[in-house]
């Protein structure tokens, strides 16, 4: 699962979607995962990212990678790997 290509994401968290209009407020936190779903990391890499920058359980960091993909989802925020 990757974020779409066209959306423009913001050092500060501002995501804008130019499909829709629409925009969005990342914390920091999100802003990175973000960008690192951006950039088709894999799920492995994510939780070894965010273990050793926030000193949290990988399983803390999957559950919420899964939560927040979903939200993802949900906004039409998301594209398959097939997808180009």
């Amino acid at each position: 699962m990757k974020v779409r290509e066209n959306l423009a994401i913001s050092d500060t968290g501002f995501v804008f979607d130019p499909t829709s209009g629409d925009s969005f407020s990342l914390n920091p936190i999100a802003t990175d995962l973000m960008n690192l779903l951006k950039n088709s990391t894999s799920m492995e890499d994510i939780k070894f990212y965010f273990v050793n920058k926030y000193e949290v359980s990988e399983s803390t960091v999957e559950k919420d990678v899964i939560d927040f993909i979903s939200v993802l989802k949900q906004h039409g925020l998301t594209e398959s790997e097939d997808e180009n």
